[in-house]
């Protein structure tokens, strides 16, 4: 991979990407802060039911959209994919607030999700692109702060702003908006996009040329010679079994980021706590988030990334377990939200760092939409799951036990990860 000096590499797409994330994680808690006000006043005729297919549809758009747009980056570059994601994502979230019924409610949702599903991926395969080889933990974890920053924000936020749920999407599609002429400005195509191809002699006698116009030759003759890539390339050797083990831990991994962040507040008052202190919590939970993303990233790089995601998944299950059980202590509840959440979210993320430790730049975006597509239909199946728990009236304290079971089973896929990666011409350790 092609790199630059620490001194010549700008801090642009590291910030840009960063603030990508933060629209990730408004999306990631905003439906969770609006839903009990939905329920209990019954706007645009919302109930339990409605609430649920309302956040399973939506995840359905962001499911297919890191399965089947996310890979377009492998082709078409990382910068255009991002700039296109951000801008739909912005102009449907905005809509989100207009809607007359649960129906269109939830088919902009879905809209929305199509351009944040694809945008993830992309986003953390131009930071691993561009990062300093050996750093791909670090990289990965400190962007997907991003990702909790903006959970906690939006959480936040709705402390003040909630019951006006309208407020809460018009605010997230502005701050897209805001964004775009930024990534326009200031986002460069990948270093792996610009990586100039081999010359010959003949081309190494010609006039060097300007280091812009170096970079836009480059661009034009590693995407004329670049392989095409796709799914296909997971099922050849020597990657069928390392999709499997990665894609089950993803489906897990998303299961509890997207359960506990669409529900928890419900749990909390299913077991009795006030709706303020279910609001509280999640926030809560998400900056304990932040803080286990700079530890989990300083961790997997020192001591290997699967050493590491095994035992962020074990810890998750165990805390998991531990809020089944009613805390009567304000202290020892906050602490222990806050534990579960350093854990928890960062397990996914450390899942998404090793896929790109594992898989050649060509592949990386591919591979990376593959792990954020197949953790989407766990991230449909957490919320429908607990959604089903809290119909029935016995989403507490059920719903932590699940959470925890999908922790354990994460921990159990990772092991039919080889230790080793081959592939034909690179040999890609798969602890590192």
């Amino acid at each position: 991979m092609p790199t630059m000096s620490s001194a010549r590499r700008s801090q642009w797409p590291v910030w840009l990407c960063w603030l990508a994330m933060v629209l990730d994680g408004f999306d990631l808690v905003v439906l969770g802060t609006v839903i009990p006000t939905l329920i209990k006043t019954g706007e645009l005729g919302f109930d339990a039911i409605g609430a649920t297919f309302a956040a399973t549809i939506s995840l359905v758009g962001v499911g297919l959209g890191a399965l089947f747009i996310a890979p377009l980056s492998d082709k078409f570059g990382r910068r255009k994919l991002l700039i296109a994601c951000v801008a739909s994502f912005s102009l449907f979230t905005i809509g989100v607030a207009f809607a007359p019924n649960v129906a269109v409610f939830s088919l902009l949702r879905m809209l929305a999700g199509l351009g944040l599903g694809a945008c993830l991926p992309a986003a953390l395969a131009y930071i691993n692109d561009y990062a300093p080889a050996g750093s791909a933990g670090k990289s990965t974890t400190r962007t997907m702060t991003g990702y909790h920053v903006g959970a906690v924000a939006t959480a936040l936020l709705a402390i003040f702003i909630v019951p006006n749920w309208r407020l809460m999407f018009i605010i997230g599609g502005i701050a897209g908006l805001a964004l775009l002429p930024f990534l326009w400005a200031k986002l460069p195509e990948s270093l792996l996009e610009a990586a100039p191809a081999k010359v010959g002699p003949a081309e190494a006698e010609r006039p060097q040329a300007s280091e812009p116009a170096k970079a836009k030759i480059a661009v034009g003759s590693s995407t004329a010679t670049k392989p095409k890539t796709g799914f296909r390339d997971l099922l050849q050797k020597p990657y069928p079994m390392v999709a499997v083990g990665i894609g089950i831990a993803s489906f897990m991994g998303l299961l509890l980021v997207y359960g506990l962040n669409t529900w928890l507040p419900q749990l909390m008052a299913a077991a009795g706590y006030p709706v303020s202190t279910g609001l509280t919590l999640l926030l809560v939970l998400n900056l304990g988030a932040v803080a286990g993303l700079f530890l989990a990233g300083v961790l997997a790089d020192k001591h290997g990334t699967k050493k590491i995601v095994l035992m962020w998944f074990g810890l998750s299950a165990v805390f998991l377990g531990i809020l089944s059980v009613k805390i009567q202590n304000e202290f020892l509840l906050n602490a222990a939200v806050f534990v579960t959440g350093v854990f928890v979210f960062s397990s996914q993320v450390l899942v998404y760092a090793w896929v790109s430790q594992l898989f050649p730049p060509r592949l990386r975006g591919t591979a990376l939409g593959f792990a954020a597509g197949v953790g989407r239909l766990g991230a449909i199946v957490g919320p429908a799951v607990t959604g089903t728990l809290v119909a029935a009236n016995i989403a507490y304290p059920a719903g932590f036990y699940v959470f925890a079971a999908a922790g354990l089973l994460a921990v159990a896929a990772l092991f039919l990860v080889p230790q080793e990666v081959k592939a034909a011409d690179t040999s890609v350790p798969a602890e590192r």
